[in-house]
Order: C-alpha cells, then structure tokens, then sequence
C-alpha cells in the first residue's frame, strides 16, 4: 500500500485521483456505455463494497475509518451512475436477448432468480427492505445519538483536557492532540448521520428505477420493437431485476460496513477478537446453551439431527476451553513451584527511590474525590486552573502546577494544601452544602447547619444545605459552594506564598520569556551583569512585600546599573523599589491623588534609627518592638475604621527592618519610604504611631 501511495505522489496523481473518479463517476450517467464497460464497472462496484465492508469489520475504533462518510457517498454515488447507464443501455437494446446489458446483470438474473420473474421481485423487494428499513435505519439512528452525545460531551472532555494539562499530567502536545480527536469524532458521527441519508436515498432510488425501467421496456418493447407482450415483459423485467439485484448487493454490503463502524466502541481489539472473546470464552454459557438445544432436539416434531448437531458442537466447545483452562492452571503451578526462590537482598538503591516532592500540592480525603476527578469533570480543577491564571496576571510569573492526590489517613472531608511538602493550610469542605459566611453585618444569625470558620479569611461560618442558601443570603450571609471555598483558600495561600514559589526554574522561565520580546538586554545582563541568585532573592523580596514583578525589564535594567556599587539584596530592594514606585503606587491608591497615609512619631523613629545603625541586622529591643506593635495595632484598626488602606511612610533606612517587623503581626500594613512617592502624588497624614493623629 505504501508502494502505491509513493508511486501516485512521485507522479502527482494522488490529488488528481479525486476529482478524476468523481468526474467519470458523473459522466457514466451522461455518456453511453457498452456492455463490456457495464461488466467492469459492475464488478469493480462489488470488490469496493467488499473491502469496505472488511475494513470496517477489521477497524478497533470509528476514527481508524474516518474516511467513511466521503467512501459512502462516493460508492452510492457510484451505484446510481451505473443504474442510469444500465437503464439506457436496457432500454435500447433489450430486445436483443438477456445479455444486452453485459454479462454480469445476465449471471445475476440467472444465477439468483433463474427464469422465475416473480422470485426475482420478491427476492429485490426483500434485499431492499433489509437494507432500507433495518440495516440504513438502524445505522443512521445511531450515528444521529453518537453524533448528539458526542457534542454534548465536548464541553465536559475539554475541561479534563485542561485540568489534565493544568495538573501536570499531560504535555501540551498532548492535549492539542486530545482536543484534535474530539474535534474528529464529532465531525465523523455528525458526517455519518448525514452520510446515510445518501444510502436511504439509494435504497429508494432502487425501487423507483425498477418501476421505471419494467413500465419502459414494456412500452418500448411493444411500440418500437413490436415484440409480444409476453415476451418483452419477461424480457424487461429479467434485465431490470438483474440490474437492481447487482446494484442492491454492494448497497447491502455497504450498509453493513456502515452499521460496523458507527455501533463499534472503541477497544484494542477488532470485531472477529471482540465477538471470539466475548461470546465464546466461557464454558459454562456453552455447556447450559448446549443443554437447552438439547432438550429442544429431543422433542419429537423437531429436526432431531440439527439440534443434536449444535447441541455436541456447543458441548465439545466449552469441554476443549475447560480442558484449556485447566491445562493452563496446571502449567501456571508447575512454574510457581519450580520457580528458584526468590533473593532476600533486594536490587541497588537507586534515585528512583527518593520520593520526589511536589512544588506545589493538594491532599483530599475520599469524600471530595469527585471535586478533583476529572472523569467526573471535577469542578475544582477547572478553578485552579484559573486561580494560576489569575496570578500570573497579577504577580507576572507562573505559578506551578498544583499536583492532586487523595490521602485515606486525613478525614473524609479534609483536604491539605502542601508546599515542598510541608502543609500550608487545611480545612473542610461538604460537597452537596454550601458554607454561609457572616461578613459582620448579618442581620440575625443563622440557626441549625454546622458552625465552623471560613479557612481562608477566618470569618465565622456556617455549612448549610442547598435548600437554605436563599435564607443565609437573605440574613446577609455571603453563601458559596465547597469548590470556591476550597479555590478561595488555595489562592489566598498561594498570594501570601508567592515568594517561596518563586524558584530558580520559575526565574529563568521569566528570563527566557523576556528574552523572546528583548533579546540583546538578557544577553547583555543576565547572567554577565545580574546573576540568577541575586535577581532570585530581590523578585522574592518584592513579592513578599505584595509588590508584583511584571515590569520584569524595569527591575533587571536598575539591578544592571547599581549591581557594581552593592550587592546587598536589601540595598538592592530598595532601589528596585524606587524605580517601581509608580507601581507601587498605583497598587495601594487606584487612581487616587491624594496619599491618605501613617507615619512614626518622629521621636520614635529616630529611637528606630538609632537602634538600626547600632545593631547589625536592625534588632528592636523587646520593650521596644512591643510597644511600637501596640500603637502600630491601634492606629491601623482605626485606619481601616475610617475605610482607608494601611499603609506606613518612613525613611528609607528604616522600612526593610519595619516591612519585616510588620509583616507577621500586622500583614494587612505596607510599609514605604519617602523615595517611593511619586512627584506628581500629594500625602496626607491621617495617624500617627507612637504619638497622636496629624
């Protein structure tokens, strides 16, 4: 086959050959073909139709015979030029004798229906009812339910495509892949829901093309030929059934292939294997089937040697599989017992033994398998995917996959969100119930469910069932599902996270991301200028401090200018903070013009300086720390009172050693310098630590 293919490419035939069978195909209805043509064209119509219908059997699944729909239009297409040819050529010479159409009509006429013109009907009427009423019907119906449930599954078989790819577990050549046969198999089913309306249609056109060419040899016979009304009917009608009997069996044939291909379920095995395995490997149906046969044989008005003859196959059937089984069991025995006995020492240790642990992972207990299942299009997959969306536009990397297991040893519905392997966060989910939680303004509190705390934001809640979800909503509850609770934690985790996600891997993806849009500046600063260590520990800084990193050029191209006066990361920091300061800006005050901001007492902040400038690492005195985390505890909770946001402006010596002291206790509270105010942004003092409001 490859021989051919080769050959018609060498030649450039392979594409004519199309369009050519497809011209011919059209002018056999136009031009006149003589009988010999008739015989070779009939007969090359029986061998297409056979090897359609032997591809079709030998094929494992529909899209191996993609090709179908097109095969089956042009065949039966094939079959309605050759009736029009035949009817021509019956019609002018028919009078002539039985083989005015060629041999090959004459042999069927003969050979199936002999000189009995009655049969011969009864016989075509039959073949057509078979084809047009069970094997067509039957075909298109299940191409029509494939073709409806196959486009209705797509969306669902997209999304595992997407969670299998967001969980790591597939390529992306791969998922291109999966989506393309999707695509291909609802093309195909919707194809051959069209494509055997064509066979209906032929099946139809068989029957009418009968009625005509009997009625218009009659009259041709009679009137032009003066031939005896008995004579051109028996003549007419003995050609016409030829001709629909030669048209009618590839028809059937074809027919068949079609309900092959579409009622096939895509296995490893072909029809012969499946219909072998399935139906005659067990022994014990073929000893109880042989016994039934039995008995009927037994009967005394029943054909004594047919039954009985099944029955003795059916029986030394399943007595040779018996014998097989039994033989085999022996066999596996012998094998276990001579078998040496197995090494105490087991093989060398390998790297293959080191477990590996996962950037990035997610422990469930059974009950919330179907949340992460992609074969039961879990609804949480699809959402962590978006939650990494969402935070490579708003961070500017990509955070990693987020690898998914269940864990039996945790309850059934807890989850665990773990980071290199140690747990960041955990909490339940009830999947079927929603949580309700109180944002603080509940108008009374909601009665019966089960009181727990919102694992995210530690908001007071309550797990309710579906049926009172308008209830809560009602009373000022915000209601969410156990997807988006559990979608809410991992991405305020992996918000709060982001530095430690931020790994060499994920700085040097950075690197060759900016490389594609500016080539010459990574080649000439990174990694001759700016090491990956040190441009790794300032990103981490940055997003520690909820700063994000997508103005990646601005950030190598100031490191580039200032690497060879310090190589202090924190100096560094500062920098980089200060040529992001309109970013930074615009993060904490939107479109504000007016800087609503705190500030220290300006006795307490030259106590911090002095204690920054006389300790190495900036170490606070314990009185000290504790009664500036006091005041910076009561001015912030009156801060946000007044629906401002947070922020602390200091001197620039002073806000590393603040960003650090604050960000465990008061993590809500950013922290910066006077550098980073922008010329074009007013400030306004809004309180005071350490001393009173300004």
């Amino acid at each position: 086959m490859d021989f051919i293919l080769n050959l018609l490419k060498r030649f450039k035939l392979a594409q004519l050959a199309g369009p050519v069978l497809i011209i011919l195909i059209l002018a056999m209805m136009v031009l006149p073909l003589p009988p010999v043509l008739l015989d070779i064209f009939f007969t090359f119509n029986i061998a297409v139709s056979v090897i359609v219908l032997l591809v079709g059997i030998n094929v494992r699944k529909p899209l191996d015979f993609s090709a179908f729909p097109s095969v089956l239009l042009v065949t039966t297409l094939l079959r309605l030029s050759l009736n029009v040819a035949s009817s021509r050529v019956i019609l002018l010479e028919g009078h002539s004798g039985p083989d005015a159409a060629g041999k090959v009509i004459e042999s069927f006429a003969h050979f199936l229906i002999g000189d009995n013109v009655a049969i011969g009907i009864v016989v075509f009427v039959i073949i057509t009812i078979i084809n047009f009423v069970v094997i067509t019907k039957g075909a298109g119906r299940i191409a029509e339910v494939s073709a409806r449930f196959t486009l209705d599954a797509m969306p669902g078989k997209q999304m595992a495509i997407d969670a299998d790819l967001n969980a790591g577990l597939i390529g992306e050549d791969e998922a291109r892949t999966r989506r393309s046969t999707i695509a291909e198999e609802a093309n195909f089913f919707g194809a051959m829901d069209g494509a055997s309306k064509f066979v209906r249609g032929d099946a139809m056109a068989g029957v009418m093309i009968i009625v005509i060419n009997i009625v218009g040899g009659l009259i041709v016979g009679m009137l032009q030929h003066d031939l005896p009304a008995g004579t051109a009917a028996k003549t007419y009608t003995l050609l016409t059934i030829g001709d629909g009997l030669v048209a009618q069996i590839p028809a059937l044939i074809i027919s068949t292939a079609a309900g092959i291909v579409v009622s096939r379920v895509g296995t490893d095995k072909d029809m012969s294997e499946q219909f072998i395995g399935q139906l005659f490997s067990n022994q014990q149906v073929l000893y109880i089937t042989a016994a039934v046969i039995g008995m009927i044989g037994l009967i005394p008005s029943m054909p004594h040697f047919s039954f009985l003859l099944i029955a003795s196959a059916l029986a030394g059937l399943g007595r040779m599989l018996e014998r097989r089984a039994k033989a085999l069991a022996r066999q596996t025995q012998q094998q276990e017992q001579t078998a040496p006995p197995a090494e105490p020492t087991s093989s060398e240790v390998s790297w293959d033994d080191v477990q590996r642990v996962d950037q990035l992972g997610m422990e469930v207990g059974y009950r919330l398998i179907p949340l992460v299942d992609r074969t039961q299009d879990g609804e949480l997959l699809r959402r962590i995917r978006g939650i990494r969306k969402k935070i490579a536009q708003e961070l500017g990397f990509l955070v990693p996959p987020v690898h998914i297991r269940d864990n039996l040893e945790i309850k059934p519905n807890a989850y665990r969100i773990l980071l290199k392997g140690v747990e960041l966060g955990n909490g339940e989910a009830f999947i079927g119930q929603y949580l309700a939680i109180n944002p603080g303004r509940v108008d009374r509190e909601l009665l019966g469910g089960t009181p727990t705390t919102d694992p995210a934001f530690g908001l007071p809640a309550v797990w309710i069932e579906a049926g009172r979800r308008e209830e809560a909503q009602s009373l000022g509850y915000t209601v969410v599902d156990s997807s988006t609770v559990v979608a809410t934690h991992i991405s305020n985790l992996l918000q709060t996270h982001a530095a430690e996600l931020l790994g060499r891997e994920e700085v040097q993806a950075l690197i060759d991301h900016q490389a594609k849009e500016s080539p010459k500046l990574i080649e000439d600063l990174v990694p001759k200028v700016v090491s990956i260590g040190v441009l790794q520990k300032v990103l981490q800084q940055l997003l520690s401090e909820g700063i994000h990193i997508r103005d990646f050029r601005t950030i190598i191209e100031t490191l580039a200018d200032h690497i060879a006066v310090t190589q202090d990361v924190d100096e560094l920091t500062n920098i980089v903070r200060t040529a992001l300061s309109r970013v930074i800006v615009q993060q904490l005050f939107p479109g504000e013009q007016e800087l609503a901001l705190m500030t220290l007492e300006p006795g307490l902040e030259n106590v911090l300086m002095q204690a920054v400038q006389s300790k190495a690492g900036g170490g606070l005195e314990p009185g000290l720390a504790e009664n500036l985390l006091a005041s910076a505890a009561q001015q912030t909770e009156q801060v946000e009172v007044q629906g401002y946001n947070p922020v602390l402006l200091t001197a620039p010596g002073l806000r590393p050693l603040l960003a650090r002291f604050l960000r465990r206790a008061l993590p809500q509270v950013r922290v910066i310098s006077h550098n980073e105010i922008p010329d074009n942004k007013s400030i306004r003092i809004i309180a005071v630590i350490g001393g009173s409001k300004g």
